[in-house]
């Protein structure tokens, strides 16, 4: 592990304690062990936010982007040097809020990119304002109430707009986490891997949990796996969600038909 992070220039880290994203970076690393990625040829792309951050630590050529927009200069990243392998870590803000567009898009293009977006149900290091995934019913600062508006469900999103590969992991579950995005990294195409994770600061403390285990407790509780379903009563599932690889699917990739659209034109078949 120590071996792919910048212990000496960058830390200590700045997230808190008992936050998720610690243990998705570890996740996120050993899935990039374990694919035996050569490191001069990973590119980690994110926009803004707590996630976002991670770049920060790793050794890896590494790019921190404007917020929203990860997507967008990765796919810029791939276009120029399809080679290399570019994952972008996001957050549930940055991804589906003003990045929602890139988002989508990305998935219908499909081209070979892999998101791994930390899903923590609210704005973390902006004040815990409410996110595009922030439960109904669930405190903000920006909804004292209760937030009344439906929360997206990113992998229903992102395989409705035609994903070739979506997986939804847990910190609770980080082995399981690791393998997710390892078959992610693996695919060709546009791949995108939600992590559930907790923001104790913020959400937790909002919404009355009383500490970080407590959260990773909800997670044990509350979630799935997907290999499970068929075993179980529709009851049984309800409020539940889905954990592992929930569409796996083959589509022409982007830059290939990119390059074979230029080496046509220049051999004046088109």
């Amino acid at each position: 592990m120590h071996e792919y992070l910048r212990q000496k220039k960058k830390f200590p880290h700045i997230w808190c304690s008992g936050c998720g994203i610690g243990t998705t970076m570890g996740a996120v690393i050993r899935a990039i062990a374990d694919c035996e990625l050569d490191r001069d040829r990973v590119v980690m792309v994110s926009g803004i936010g707590c996630s976002s951050r991670m770049p920060i630590y790793v050794d890896f050529n590494t790019l921190h982007t404007t917020h929203g927009r990860p997507i967008a200069f990765a796919t810029g990243i791939k276009l120029a040097r399809p080679e290399l392998e570019v994952i972008v870590i996001t957050g549930d803000g940055d991804a589906a809020a003003i990045g929602g567009n890139h988002l989508i898009h990305a998935c219908r293009r499909n081209i070979n990119l892999t998101v791994v977006c930390i899903n923590n149900s609210i704005y973390g290091m902006t004040g815990g304002q409410a996110s595009p995934t922030t439960p109904q019913g669930r405190v903000a600062s920006t909804a004292r109430y209760g937030d009344f508006e439906r929360a997206f469900d990113l992998c229903d999103l992102t395989a409705g707009a035609g994903a070739a590969f979506v997986a939804r992991g847990a910190v609770y579950y980080a082995r399981q986490l690791e393998k997710l995005v390892a078959q992610a990294i693996r695919k060709k195409g546009f791949a995108f891997v939600e992590v559930v994770s907790q923001c104790p600061t913020y959400y937790g403390r909002f919404n009355k949990f009383k500490s970080p285990v407590e959260m990773l407790y909800w997670q044990r509780d509350n979630t799935v796996n997907v290999k499970a379903v068929a075993k179980m009563k529709p009851e049984e599932l309800e409020g539940k969600l889905l954990t592992g690889v929930l569409a796996d699917r083959e589509y022409p990739e982007f830059t290939e038909l990119y390059d074979k659209l230029i080496a046509d034109l220049a051999a004046g078949r088109k």
